[in-house]
């Protein structure tokens, strides 16, 4: 199955969970930004966590499929349509051949995951499909993608086979795509918002911030900056400054690690995060509410709340409790024939 880019929107990737086990070599994780997101999308076509999605930033593609295939469109509304329809996200969808999928701009969030059935059949590069951009590696020849470029499908796995199988026996005669009648639960989706709140644990320097600082972390409002990226969102807010000047080593970061430069304006790191930072972390963001972050757009206004060590863990776990309920739920959908 192949699908043709006739425009590739503003930044469409192919991405992955990220490319673990190479970071002592300095060769960033990448990844989804969203991986609530792109887990769900791959889990509605029957595909296993390490096929690669098509993640597409605030401007959609459009897509023409050569073949019928099984989709699936999760996170940020960027308004997909077919023709006059609009296609259905966190649902599985079944496109005829011939079929070209439109996708326009967001209408909340900025991120949006596209996965088809089998996934897409590029090389892996360290064990990981995700794009590293400034290196060139991974995903569609290392790069973003550009119009005319021809992306191919691997073999739908037994549960996609399944699902496509029910969708079709359901179809109905000449629709634009065919769909089941639920979607995946509200309760289940992030609660992506224009403002979010976002969830944080104090960092390694935490205690070496003035005592204003600290609190302004937990009140003041951040403005997501123009100069932010997959590396990292620039914030400006509030000024927070240490006890006393400190000279750093570079430690190790993760996703969600939050800096504080000179200047003041804390940067938050990102899935294309370097391996090491010098900065002073004042906070990490949960894990839970990495996607909520990773739909933040230019302007979007944060605020963080401090919560404990355990409330992150208990969270963090709930989100993974969350898409095994989701994987069993459409097991037993599709098995007892819908």
């Amino acid at each position: 199955m192949t699908i043709q880019v006739d425009k590739p929107g503003l930044l469409t990737l192919l991405q992955d969970a990220g490319r673990y086990g190479y970071q002592k070599y300095g060769v960033i994780v990448s990844g989804a930004m969203d991986s609530f997101a792109h887990r769900t999308a791959n889990l509605l076509v029957g595909n296993g966590p390490a096929e690669a999605t098509m993640e597409m930033t605030v401007i959609g593609p459009t897509l023409t499929f050569e073949e019928a295939a099984l989709i699936a469109v999760c996170g940020s509304n960027l308004n997909p349509r077919i023709g006059s329809e609009p296609l259905p996200l966190w649902r599985p969808v079944w496109v005829p051949a011939g079929t070209t999928l439109v996708c326009g701009s967001s209408r909340q969030g900025c991120r949006s995951y596209l996965a088809v059935a089998g996934g897409f059949d590029v090389p892996a590069v360290m064990g990981s499909y995700a794009t590293y951009l400034r290196a060139g590696i991974g995903g569609y020849a290392g790069r973003a993608l550009r119009p005319g470029d021809r992306l191919r499908a691997g073999r739908p796995t037994r549960a996609g086979e399944f699902i496509k199988a029910r969708i079709r026996r359901g179809a109905v005669a000449g629709a634009a795509f065919d769909t089941v009648n639920w979607s995946v639960s509200r309760e289940l989706i992030p609660a992506y918002a224009e403002s979010p709140e976002i969830r944080i644990t104090e960092g390694s320097q935490y205690a070496l911030f003035d005592e204003a600082s600290r609190e302004a972390l937990g009140t003041a409002v951040y403005r997501v900056q123009p100069a932010s990226d997959r590396m990292g969102y620039r914030l400006a807010g509030e000024r927070l400054q240490l006890i006393e000047p400190l000279e750093m080593v570079s430690e190790p970061v993760t996703f969600g690690t939050v800096q504080v430069p000179p200047d003041g304006q804390p940067i938050v790191l990102m899935a294309d995060r370097q391996t090491t930072g010098g900065y002073p972390k004042i906070a990490q963001v949960i894990s839970a509410d990495l996607p909520l972050l990773a739909q933040a757009h230019v302007g979007s206004e944060i605020r963080f709340r401090m919560v404990s060590l355990q409330e992150a863990q208990e969270k963090a776990l709930l989100v993974g409790l969350s898409l095994q309920v989701m994987e069993k739920s459409i097991q037993m959908y599709f098995s007892q024939g819908g």
